[in-house]
């Protein structure tokens, strides 16, 4: 038997490492989310176990959980990898291939469609104003525009433009793409950028306007993968060179806006893909009833979310309450403590997760989710424990010291539990503080509450949005209740009648 334990765990090894999983990642806009999810149909039609980690934010996020793992494909664009990620100006493909190899990454080939940036206008004002190509906006420096963040701060963005073309606005904003085109339509800005293929240039009639001086560089889409990941599913996305053109990615991104619903857009790529793709059709799925959303979305999303809160929360108490007893005591430490929490707590959460992503260990992973809730709930129980203690009367220090008590047990057993309104009150803060930003997490492929609102959000839809907003606002509530019920049941009724009367 001896002799086969090494053949076994041959086999063994082969067979887990046969079922590795792809991660497949994406933008949060509905071209990309369609993207992903035809990559996602491809590689399980290859016969390989797919994830799909949906609208994980703009470029640099998504950039990083590649070179560091966290996901093995995701669509980007050939301008971009020039301009953004290497740096190097209208690069031709070999030089980006042999940059990006640098780093352990590859470059697919393109998919047959170029999906570059544009300025559109609605055609009734464009063509009131004489407008029809981007050098007719010299002199109109009172029209309003709503540029989307990522644009505003690219090498090959929003102010190059500006400089190449001599251009010069009074009003200018900075707005999230879907969100973007509900402001344009309803007259709220007057100029936007937009992705050519953009379903909404013709669902609300806008005029792209003609780039002129040649600012904007190709933009192919393509897929960039990990070197290291399994040969057949690099083989698999090979199949997908040259099948989609404009035409056909408007198509789906038109699906996708219509029926919110970004694996059935994508269907529409393998209904019509010549059987040599690989690809099989897909009947739509009926409009999933309630109480299925609710077993089947809702559930799973609740689930997330309440793990990473409470792992999250955890933390921040075992840690938050330790630094607050030695923040009580006066003295450099205390400041220290103190002025190192609120600054973490000025950071953006967004912020936040996009600082750990790129650091090693962390990535697009729990333990990044986990850890970015960690440092943005510390404050409350912080600076409450410290504020409960250091608020305890001095003749009442001074008895506890007189029972002949050790410091430590002082500690445990008179000023904590003195300060234990104080402290849950700050626990109570924090909780509710982590519930509403652990809905970020979903921007890092994490899951949670914060998925349908991010969805919501590319499709400039309210009903996702809605569907992950009301449980969240529910939950925090929940919690809310929970803690002062908590309260009532620890803390003794002298106690909250001096903390109130404080």
């Amino acid at each position: 038997m001896r002799r086969f334990g090494p053949v076994l765990c041959l086999v063994l090894a082969a067979g887990l490492a046969g079922a590795q999983t792809v991660v497949v990642g994406s933008k949060k806009f509905t071209e990309s989310y369609v993207l992903g999810e035809i990559a996602k149909k491809e590689l399980k039609n290859a016969g390989l176990q797919v994830e799909h980690k949906q609208g994980m934010g703009a470029t640099a996020i998504v950039w990083e959980a590649l070179k560091s793992g966290g996901i093995t494909f995701y669509p980007e664009y050939t301008g971009t990898v020039s301009e953004e990620i290497l740096k190097i100006p209208r690069a031709s493909r070999d030089v980006m291939e042999k940059e990006l190899a640098k780093v352990g990454v590859g470059m697919g080939p393109d998919l047959g469609f170029n999906d570059a940036y544009g300025i559109v206008m609605r055609r009734d004002e464009a063509e009131k104003q004489k407008i029809a190509k981007i050098s007719d906006l010299k002199g109109h420096s009172d029209l309003k525009c709503g540029i989307t963040h990522e644009l505003m701060g690219r090498k090959d963005g929003w102010t190059p433009l500006l400089a190449k073309y001599g251009l010069h606005f009074n009003d200018v904003a900075g707005i999230d793409h879907a969100l973007g085109y509900a402001a344009l339509f309803a007259g709220q800005v007057d100029i936007k950028d937009c992705y050519t293929t953009d379903a909404e240039i013709k669902k609300y009639d806008l005029t792209v306007l003609q780039d002129d001086l040649g600012f904007f560089p190709l933009y192919k889409a393509v897929f960039l993968y990990r070197l290291d990941a399994p040969k057949a599913a690099i083989d698999a996305m090979a199949k997908l060179a040259g099948t989609i053109d404009e035409k056909k990615m408007i198509a789906m991104n038109a699906e996708a806006n219509k029926t919110k619903d970004y694996t059935e857009a994508a269907s529409l790529y393998f209904a019509k893909a010549s059987s040599g793709t690989g690809g099989t059709a897909e009947a739509a799925d009926q409009t999933a009833s309630f109480s299925d959303k609710v077993r089947t979305e809702l559930l799973p999303q609740l689930g997330q979310h309440l793990k990473l809160v409470i792992i999250s929360m955890l933390i921040t108490i075992l840690v938050g309450v330790p630094l607050g007893i030695w923040a009580s005591k006066p003295g450099p430490l205390s400041s220290f403590i103190l002025g190192t929490t609120g600054v973490i707590q000025t950071i953006p959460s967004l912020a936040l997760l996009a600082l750990l992503v790129p650091v090693p260990f962390f990535g697009i992973s729990f333990t990044t989710a986990v850890t970015a809730l960690f440092l943005y709930s510390l404050l409350p129980i912080v600076r409450n424990t410290a504020a409960g203690l250091a608020g305890i009367p001095a003749p009442l220090r001074e008895s506890a010291a007189a029972l002949g008590l050790e410091p430590a047990a002082q500690m445990r057993k008179v000023f904590l539990p003195m300060a234990l309104p104080t402290i849950l009150a700050g626990i109570k803060t924090s909780a509710v503080i982590n519930v509403g930003t652990a809905t970020l997490a979903a921007l890092i492929g994490q899951g949670g509450l914060g998925q349908p609102i991010v969805s919501g959000l590319s499709l400039n839809e309210t009903q996702p949005i809605l569907w992950g907003a009301i449980p969240a606002a529910l939950l925090a509530l929940l919690v809310q209740g929970g803690f002062d019920l908590l309260e009532k049941m620890v803390v003794p009724r002298g106690l909250t009648i001096r903390s109130e009367e404080n």
